[in-house]
């Protein structure tokens, strides 16, 4: 007897693209020896504003990493881009970490090293400069980073999405306005 071909369903396209950062395993003493688990740092963001961080522990990896995801999804942040880089300078420390990003010109790509690359990347930003001071920890150079995403501003002259009020006609004087 021949089975049914069922249609296959289409796959969900995934709100976030995620990214993982480090896996690292860690320890813990007990009674008889020591406990191995797995410790997964997380980065998710759409690319267009919104970026998160997450970290997860679990006995294997792939248990970790899923829920650094589902932490990383209650942690967003929006981040204001202006011409695909970010409205001023900013620095924030964190711990022993100290980040700094700076906006960049069109055509300068993104100037990030390891972890910060991937929070910028995520967020959508296409070129910025950035320099981590201090710390090689990545848990508190990507906590830094997003800390510093969060405090952006953007300016009174600094809009996020293209001004389509310019674009309108004015609205001519009629009999009945004078």
């Amino acid at each position: 007897m021949a089975r049914e071909h069922r249609p296959s369903q289409p796959k969900e396209k995934k709100e976030f693209e995620e990214r993982v950062v480090a896996v690292d395993r860690v320890s813990r003493t007990v009674k008889g020896g020591k406990r191995m688990r797995f410790r997964a740092l997380v980065v998710i963001g759409n690319r267009a504003g919104k970026v998160g961080m997450g970290i997860g522990k679990a006995g294997d990896v792939q248990g970790a990493i899923a829920k650094a995801v589902s932490q990383a999804k209650k942690h967003l942040i929006v981040v204001p881009i202006v011409n695909e880089t970010i409205p001023h300078e900013a620095t924030t420390k964190f711990g022993a970490a100290t980040v700094f990003l700076k906006p960049a010109p069109t055509g300068t790509s993104i100037i990030a090293g390891g972890p910060v690359r991937a929070v910028i990347e995520l967020a959508g930003i296409h070129n910025i400069l950035s320099k981590i001071i201090g710390s090689t920890n990545q848990i508190n150079n990507v906590t830094a980073t997003l800390q510093t995403l969060a405090r952006l501003r953007l300016g009174a002259h600094q809009t996020q999405a293209p001004v389509e009020s310019a674009l309108k006609p004015t609205a001519s004087i009629t009999e009945e306005s004078v």
